[in-house]
């Protein structure tokens, strides 16, 4: 592959990070929606719809037990390290390296 080529020039926009203690990437959370799921991308974050309030900390409770039953580890190695009181978070993953918190979001069902 060339340095010209358009992978190289086109950085992607959704990007699972190397964190301390596993991986970290970033997503949107859509409350009071219909039901709990994975949409998929939107701009640099993953989107996430979960039908709780965003209300005493429901929705991020919430978006932990999905992200927790989707990435299949317990709910105490997910953590919300930025933007608790925000649409847009950063999650961290304790023990699952980005490859595979990838492999995980993205698989079919």
């Amino acid at each position: 592959m060339s340095a010209d080529s358009s992978e190289t020039r086109k950085p992607r926009a959704f990007k699972i990070t190397e964190a301390e203690s596993g991986a970290a990437f970033p997503v949107r959370v859509i409350p009071r929606a219909s039901r709990n799921e994975v949409e998929g991308i939107t701009g640099n974050a993953l989107k996430v719809r979960v039908t709780a309030p965003p209300v005493e900390g429901a929705a991020n409770k919430a978006l932990i037990e999905l992200l927790a039953e989707r990435l299949k580890v317990r709910k105490s190695q997910i953590e919300i390290v930025a933007g608790q009181t925000s649409r847009h978070k950063m999650i961290s993953v304790v023990g699952l390296g980005p490859s595979e918190v990838e492999a995980r979001l993205f698989e079919k069902e």
